[in-house]
């Protein structure tokens, strides 16, 4: 059996990573949303895509490579460009479509030739598994499709919550008591440390975790944590690079404060700063936030507000398509982050 697995993901990733049974993409469009598209296809290569070249209305940009494809020619000869390049999905990346997409003739090349015609941030979300902030609208989280199961998961999930987080305390009991031993003798000051954070519907809680900072680490206010950052102790490296400074928070989930799958509170000090810079970020709110999430899983620490913005449109895929079998892959990819240790500061 490990024979067969182990062949298999070598033939699966060979298989998505050969050009010529790559899914062929030809995007509509010339401007920096069509080109940040592109860019995440060249980063993807695994996810089975290849960008064939870019179509616009601009003759002087025609041969001409904006970022590794180039442009193949204009939106007047889309039909002679698809028959010479054979794309499988035509992408519609452009940022002011008025007067200039071919509709009729898109619906013909959908029609009689089947080839896939998307919108560019339909493609994206489920290429990249997050909610691009730079053009969103509020219609693609108010329509986004809501089945009755999910319906009722969300009704069951306060239980399956309370559950998890009971079978938690139990279960990491022993690891618990060693974590609070080891935390009381490499240095003074409590064990545990408690902190306000934004919770469902802009609710502040006070999350509770193991001390892995001195206890002066914010002696001058808040601020984000470092890479390799001299505030942290060293048992509190190694229960931060582990995860296990999140495990009292079970006592959160409890309490009904969290979830266990969820986007991660932030503190109120930067929430208002998040709120001002980050287009819809007082949306994660409308959910309770998770002792683990889809951003914790796809991003590391954040550290910046780059990365908090990078990090809240993971949040807002969760929140647009949360459902019983995402959370499963949350958990399990929460276990593999665990295990190895990966996307922690």
């Amino acid at each position: 059996m490990l024979t067969l697995m182990t062949s298999w993901r070598f033939l699966a990733r060979w298989l998505l990573n050969h050009p010529k049974l790559a899914e062929r993409v030809l995007i509509l469009g010339t401007d920096a949303l069509a080109v940040n598209l592109a860019r995440e296809v060249l980063q993807r290569r695994e996810t089975g895509y290849e960008v064939v070249g870019f179509v616009g209305d601009d003759p002087q940009l025609v041969g001409q490579s904006l970022i590794n494809p180039r442009v193949v020619g204009l939106m007047d000869e889309l039909e002679s460009l698809v028959l010479h390049h054979r794309p499988d999905r035509i992408v519609v990346a452009m940022s002011d479509r008025r007067g200039r997409l071919p509709l009729d003739l898109l619906l013909k090349l959908k029609v009689r030739d089947e080839i896939s015609v998307e919108e560019s941030s339909r493609f994206f979300e489920r290429l990249t598994g997050k909610i691009s902030t730079d053009r969103l609208q509020p219609g693609q989280l108010v329509f986004a499709e809501s089945s009755r199961w999910g319906r009722f998961y969300r009704r069951l999930r306060p239980v399956l919550d309370f559950l998890c987080a009971l079978i938690g305390l139990v279960v990491s009991a022993p690891l618990m008591l060693l974590t609070a031993i080891a935390v009381r003798l490499e240095s003074r000051g409590p064990i545990f440390y408690t902190q306000e954070r934004v919770g469902l519907h802009g609710k502040s809680f006070h999350i509770v975790k193991f001390r892995s900072m001195r206890l002066d680490a914010e002696a001058n206010g808040a601020v984000w944590a470092l890479q390799n950052d001299p505030r942290v102790t060293k048992v509190g490296r190694i229960i931060r690079k582990l995860r296990i400074d999140e495990l009292p928070q079970f006592i959160n989930v409890l309490r009904g404060e969290m979830s266990v799958v969820g986007p991660r509170p932030e503190r109120p000090q930067f929430v208002s700063q998040l709120e001002e810079r980050i287009p819809y970020y007082s949306e994660r709110h409308l959910v309770k936030p998770g002792l683990t999430g889809w951003a914790q899983v796809r991003y590391p620490y954040g550290a910046s507000f780059e990365d908090a913005r990078e990090k809240h449109q993971y949040d807002l895929y969760y929140i647009k398509n949360q459902s019983p079998v995402l959370d499963a892959i949350i958990l399990l990819e929460t276990v593999r982050v665990v295990l190895f240790g990966r996307l922690s500061r």
